[in-house]
Parts: C-alpha cells; sequence; structure tokens
C-alpha cells in the first residue's frame, strides 16, 4: 500500500485538518484511504475514522519500535495511507513525525501556515527539506492560504523538486472544537463534509498520488500466540475512549470480545476486563452510579483479571474529584484522584516491572504514553508493579495493584507485549 506522510512545520499549522481535506480529496479520486497517524495520540485518529469509516493506524517508534511500526502499518488496508504527523516535523524527542517517515521511508508533504505569508513559505519548505538527508520532503500544502495572487506566490516561491499540491481556503467551518487532552472527538464533533469537500477541490490529488510510494517492510514479524477459552469484556463509549485499534485486534486474535458502555451496560459475562482511557470526568455521575462498575468491584475481589488504563486506573480507584465536587468510583485500587485545570503529565514512558502483574513479569520493561489532567493520591499501603524510567506515574511509580487487578496512568500498545501478557494472565498462564 503507498503512502505519504504530512507532516507540519509546527504545532497549530492545521495538520488535522489538513489530512481530513487530502482524505477527502483521495476519496473524491476513487482511491479506497487507509489513514493512519504518527505519535501515540487518540484523538486526531477519530477524526481520520469519521471521514473515512476506517480504524486510523498509530504509528510510533517509542511504542512498537521501528519494526513493530512497520508492521502496523501493513495491518491497514487500502490504495494509499495517509499518515497525519505529529507537533512540528522533527519535534518529539524520543519520537517525532521524522522518525515515522524515515522508519518506512516514506514521503513527505509539508503543511505550512501560509496565512500571513508568501515567499517563506517557500523558503521554509527548502529548510525543512535540507534539515535531515533521511526526510524527502517532496511537496507543499499551503493551510488557510487564499486563491489568485496568495496562491501564485506561494507556488512560485518553492525550490525545484518540492511540488504545489493546494491549498485550504480560510473557513471558520474547518474548526474543530477542543477541550482539554485536545481536540473533542470525531463522533462527537465531527468536521463538516460539505465543508471538507469545498476544500477538497483545490487539492491536486494526481501530483498527490504520483509523489506516494510503497513503504519499508518490516524485517522480523512476531511471534505468534496461542488463542485462549476466554471472553474479555472491553469498556467503550466517551468515558473509555481512548484505544488502539491494534490493541482490540490483538484482543481478538485470541480472544472473544464482549463491549459495553459502563455508563449504562450491565458488566458482561467474562473472564477479564479492559478499561482503557477517555474522559471519566465528563461522566463522574454517571459512573459514580454505575451498576458494572459495583459489578465489577465484585468480580475483582475475587480474582478476575482487570486492566485499567489512565481514565480506567482513576473508575478503578476510591474516587474522583471533578470541579470540587467527589465523586465515588469502583474502589478497587487504593486511590483517590483528583482533576486539575493544567495537564499534569505529557510523555513517552518506560517502566521496569519490579513484580509480577496481569500485563508483565519482574523485570520486563514496557514503552507507552501518559497525557492526563489528573493526580493520582494512593494509600500508604498501596503497592505498584512498576518503577517508571522514563516520564511521571505516580510519584515515580506506576501500576496499582489489588487483587489480579492492575491501574497504570500509561497508555500502551499490544506491539509492548503487555496485552499478550494480560490474556495469558486470563489463562492462567
Amino acid at each position: 500500500m503507498r503512502g505519504i506522510v504530512l507532516g507540519g512545520t509546527s504545532s497549530g499549522t492545521g495538520k488535522t485538518v489538513a489530512t481530513l481535506v487530502v482524505l477527502r480529496a483521495l476519496q473524491h479520486a476513487g482511491e479506497t484511504v487507509q489513514p493512519a497517524k504518527a505519535g501515540p495520540d487518540f484523538i486526531d485518529p477519530s477524526h481520520h475514522d469519521a471521514v473515512t469509516d476506517r480504524s486510523s493506524r498509530t504509528l510510533d517508534p517509542w511504542l512498537q519500535g521501528e519494526d513493530g511500526l512497520r508492521r502496523n502499518y501493513h495491518r491497514g488496508a487500502g490504495d494509499v495511507s495517509v499518515v497525519e504527523g505529529m507537533m512540528g516535523l522533527y519535534d518529539g524527542g524520543v519520537a517525532s513525525t521524522a522518525d515515522v517517515a524515515a522508519a518506512l521511508d516514506l514521503p513527505v508533504v509539508l503543511v505550512v501556515d501560509a496565512s500571513a505569508g508568501m515567499q517563506s513559505v517557500g523558503a521554509t519548505a527548502l529548510g525543512f527539506r535540507e534539515y535531515d538527508d533521511r526526510i524527502d520532503v517532496v511537496g507543499v500544502i499551503a493551510q488557510r492560504a487564499h486563491g489568485g495572487r496568495h496562491a501564485d506566490g506561494v507556488r512560485e516561491s518553492l525550490p525545484d523538486g518540492i511540488a504545489y499540491l493546494g491549498r485550504i481556503p480560510p473557513d471558520d467551518r474547518l474548526a474543530v472544537p477542543d477541550r482539554h487532552l485536545g481536540l473533542e472527538l470525531g463522533s462527537e464533533s465531527p468536521v463538516p463534509t460539505e465543508a471538507l469537500d469545498d476544500a477538497a477541490a483545490h487539492i491536486d490529488t494526481r501530483r498527490l498520488l504520483e509523489l506516494c510510494r510503497e513503504p519499508r517492510t518490516p524485517d522480523r514479524m512476531p511471534c505468534r500466540h496461542d488463542p485462549i477459552e476466554a471472553r474479555i469484556a472491553v469498556a467503550t463509549g466517551p468515558a473509555f475512549a481512548f484505544r488502539y485499534p491494534a490493541t482490540v485486534e490483538r484482543l481478538r486474535e485470541r480472544a472473544t470480545l464482549a463491549t459495553f458502555d459502563p455508563r449504562h451496560d450491565p458488566l458482561p459475562e467474562c473472564d477479564g476486563v479492559y478499561l482503557p482511557g477517555g474522559y471519566p470526568e465528563l461522566y463522574a455521575t454517571d459512573l459514580s452510579d454505575s451498576e458494572a462498575l459495583a459489578t465489577l468491584a465484585d468480580r475483582a475481589s475475587d480474582g478476575l483479571p482487570v486492566f485499567g488504563e489512565c481514565g480506567g486506573l482513576l473508575a478503578l480507584g476510591e474516587s474522583l474529584r471533578v470541579d470540587g465536587e467527589t465523586h465515588a468510583m469502583a474502589d478497587i485500587l487504593p486511590v483517590t484522584a483528583e482533576m486539575h485545570d493544567r495537564y499534569q503529565a505529557l510523555d513517552h514512558v518506560e517502566l521496569d516491572a519490579r513484580r509480577d502483574s496481569p500485563i508483565a513479569t519482574t523485570g520486563d520493561t514496557l514503552r507507552g504514553h501518559e497525557f492526563h489532567y489528573s493526580t493520582a493520591a494512593p494509600s500508604s499501603d498501596a503497592r505498584f508493579a512498576f518503577d517508571v524510567v522514563r516520564g511521571a506515574g505516580i510519584d515515580g511509580a506506576d501500576g496499582l495493584v489489588e487483587y489480579d487487578t492492575l491501574g497504570t496512568y500509561c497508555h500502551l500498545h499490544p506491539e509492548s507485549g503487555a496485552f499478550d501478557g494480560f490474556l495469558d494472565s486470563v489463562a492462567g498462564e
């Protein structure tokens, strides 16, 4: 499957909108498009999903390793893949959009905010092309650019070898509402199709497709794990919306899945439970009254394996304080949490297992990602599964353990091995 990466000059250049417009333009050209996202984000991919009705692939060399990244790319399906970058092209420390493009050997189209520039767009593109010889900057999309003299000036400014691939005109309809953690989800606030279609008319899809190319293939295939006779309940709904498609795929490959929204659904009959991250703070009243969480508390005390990430950790704790009001949660893990107006952690994470847990054994190393606005206060006798080598966690540790229940601030990808570990613990291996 051919592909191309849309990289920005910085955060805030309009990469998400540009990606949605390109996805729509390629659909109009008759292409089946597979969206993807560089980095660990959950929210931008939800907008990809809303436009293409196809799960966006997560591509992050820290979370997955380069081979795992390539495997995840190749699990997609379509005529062409469009990879939305994160932050600026070269920003990100241990994982950047440039790292993703280099791992896949895909060309980069630079999304440049042209609202207040013309010739400077060409200088910017030239600098980004020359900065790193691993990266092949092949084109520019001018974001927030008018037509006529403005578009002509941008086009004429570009150096040889960098194609003008069109513009995205200023249009208030293309704005995506945001909240803490980023944009609102695509299922909540999709960009209007009419606005995307109007903007897509200004993209040169023929030239864009000519510039796409086949990526590198994985050097090694992953170890296969045997299926287990088990049913895993996966929490869904906006309170638990942050789960990677590859995670659900891995769980489904090895077990039977049942989904439920803890705000109003009962806990299904199951042999293990996965609570992803999301926005539990927006639905704290519903979760406090949740029949599913009450049932889960009883089942967890009987030894049901449970794994909660970030928002899932908060739901498994004793209480969650939001806007000065305290809401009772499942009361499985000995921790209370409180929401704040500013984010408390944002980083790629590395964990070393200090003891066996439902997702790892002593001495294992896991890599993941954390981004949250909450703080957690564990009880004095709380037990942790991991030391934090990189990241914040909870006072330098992560992975609260009680019974066979584990809650982490860290989000993990299946390439880490954590979800195979969880399924093995469900199977009693």
